[in-house]
């Protein structure tokens, strides 16, 4: 498995980005269909310190100067979140690339030549009706400009010609459209359309002091990555994230994830992982060694119905792990966490696991710790599966 960034870094958002920064850069309003917002203003800041007479050239020179810095800045900008957020990707592709390479030009030329695109309105259009999707879609628009799907076909040949036999796009909620789309330019280009699988994710909603916080990347009221793992952690956001259906939007409460207690998801299932590394230290510090895979350990002894609860908790991790993996769906992870967190707490709170004042260990004693360590290890994969920490004090 690959996991790819695709980076936006061509067509008319570029274009509009550039525009803001050089107005940003002038003191000047931002344009209409702008971007505005703190984060413009310091990368037009960045771009004159790197280049403080970029205002004085020529207008076409001064604006792929504030292009060229202030798509790399983004760039770096964008890794840095997301390498601190525990998000790292194998490969980060550029557009742009596509485009300076000749791969779209390409790939248009080749689709003409297959009689797959057709001349109407000043604009090429692809046939892709023919091959599923709801309607044809223009490809290179009557200005001359490619439309975003022909780098998106120029972009699919390219991970086919690197030998990959699925291509997982992760989209946003805005992308709707694009399923039918992709599936289309697979056939296209003479895959099989179920190379191409799309995943639509949905809105974040963040809420504080009961009120939403509003989100707009050109209104300038922009919440980014950092500001919520500032606000709440990278435990916190990434479980957050993770808990919910990809097809359902995600609504986070900064007040709850800020919170010690059990209404809090990540710090309900991290604290049953920190209990049980206590338990576990505690025994040690008794004395009592807990036998290697319970070699030895009377299991049969389990017989407390919070017991049979944990242990048919504990069971069902495999089949959760497979069916989130092969359903693209890791919030049945994250569920089920939280189920096992119960389980272990209900456990703790009907059944004693260590001995008191003077009395001996006893076989229950081991059958019991051999139970809470496989209960502690489950936590621990999980957590680490979800790419969240599984401490072992709290």
């Amino acid at each position: 498995v690959t996991r790819e960034y695709y980076f936006n870094d061509a067509g008319a958002q570029i274009d509009r980005f550039v525009a803001s920064l050089v107005a940003a850069a002038k003191g000047e309003p931002t344009p209409e269909d702008g971007y505005a917002g703190a984060y413009i203003a310091e990368l037009a800041a960045e771009v004159l310190r790197q280049e403080p007479d970029v205002l004085s050239l020529p207008d076409e020179q001064r604006d792929e100067t504030f292009r060229r810095l202030g798509v790399q800045l983004m760039f770096d900008e964008i890794k840095r979140s997301l390498h601190e957020f525990g998000t790292d990707f194998d490969v980060f592709f550029h557009e742009d690339s596509l485009h300076r390479s000749g791969a779209v030009a390409a790939v248009v030329d080749r689709l003409k030549s297959s009689n797959l695109l057709y001349h109407a309105d000043g604009a090429w259009w692809i046939r892709s009706s023919e091959f599923g999707d709801d309607k044809d879609r223009v490809v290179i628009k009557s200005d001359g400009a490619p439309a975003y799907i022909a780098a998106d076909i120029a972009y699919l040949e390219n991970k086919l010609s690197r030998g990959f036999d699925l291509c997982i796009y992760m989209l946003g909620a805005d992308h709707h459209g694009y399923v039918g789309r992709l599936k289309a330019a697979a056939s296209a280009l003479g895959s099989d359309p179920d190379v191409v699988e799309v995943m639509i994710g949905q809105m974040v909603n963040l809420v504080s002091g009961g009120q939403p916080v509003r989100m707009s990347k050109r209104a300038g009221t922009v919440v980014t990555m950092d500001d919520l793992v500032g606000a709440v952690g990278v435990d916190a956001a990434r479980y957050e994230l993770t808990r919910y259906s990809v097809d359902s939007p995600i609504d986070i409460d900064l007040d709850l994830l800020r919170k010690h207690s059990n209404e809090n998801p990540v710090y309900y299932v991290q604290y049953a992982h920190a209990r049980l590394a206590s338990l576990l230290r505690n025994a040690a510090e008794l004395g009592i060694e807990l036998a290697e895979h319970a070699e030895g350990v009377d299991l049969g002894l389990l017989d407390h119905p919070r017991e049979g609860d944990l242990i048919r908790t504990i069971g069902e991790f495999p089949t959760v792990v497979r069916r989130a993996a092969e359903l693209r769906e890791p919030h049945r992870i994250a569920r089920y966490l939280e189920e096992l967190a119960s389980a272990y707490h209900k456990f703790y709170d009907a059944c004693r696991v260590l001995p008191q004042g003077d009395e001996p260990a006893t076989p229950l004693t081991a059958a019991r710790l051999a139970l809470c360590a496989a209960a502690r290890q489950v936590l621990a994969n999980g957590l680490g599966l979800l790419g969240v920490s599984a401490p072992e004090r709290m």
